[in-house]
């Protein structure tokens, strides 16, 4: 069983990501927006948005890798003013995936901060929403200032085989700082095709 954090900024797709993938049903603490938050929710690209998470969103799923694994996803609230509770919802974790949205890369950027502080083995993972202007991955990892061991790659938050290969890239990844454990390396069976 490995604890995983889906981090990053205000509606990146980190709820999305949750329920894509989980075998239960995601425990979501969403609210609605309010007036009360507008002065420190900027909408700016997420202009439909209507809700937020404010503890965090938490989903489970499992693979018959070589070795079976769980993975319990933890995802984060996005606004910095949540970033207290990040310490406590990352304890324990294997690592993280950061999400990213092109439109507003600034908003990954206390997310990555937060893992390389941490010294939390991490991923991005470049959302691509619809209409998102598509980068190259090493203008992508420029911006961020991400060195080349950091794993770079898109997807679609909305696709579970998406979601499952960025996980199980996560898994490989966390699992390379950490030699003597096995690391899963066949997809699993529903992703073939």
């Amino acid at each position: 069983m490995l604890k995983i954090l889906i981090a990053g900024g205000f509606g990146v797709g980190k709820t999305t990501t949750v329920r894509a993938i989980s075998e239960i049903e995601p425990i979501s603490t969403e609210e609605y927006l309010t007036q009360a938050s507008a002065p420190t929710d900027s909408l700016d690209g997420v202009e439909a948005k209507a809700t937020t998470t404010v503890a965090f969103d938490f989903g489970r799923v499992s693979f018959d890798v070589p070795v079976p694994i769980e993975l319990m996803l933890f995802g984060t609230p996005g606004q910095d003013r949540f970033i207290h509770l990040w310490d406590d919802i990352a304890r324990g974790a294997v690592g993280a995936v950061v999400l990213a949205d092109t439109r507003r890369l600034d908003t990954s950027f206390t997310a990555v901060s937060f893992c390389e502080a941490a010294q939390l083995p991490f991923v991005v993972a470049v959302n691509e929403f619809d209409g998102a202007h598509r980068y190259p991955l090493n203008e992508v990892r420029q911006a961020l200032a991400l060195t080349s061991r950091i794993p770079v790659t898109t997807f679609d938050a909305r696709v579970p085989a998406a979601v499952v290969k960025v996980l199980l890239r996560l898994v490989e990844h966390a699992l390379a700082q950490h030699p003597t454990e096995p690391t899963p390396s066949a997809t699993p069976s529903y992703l073939e095709t």
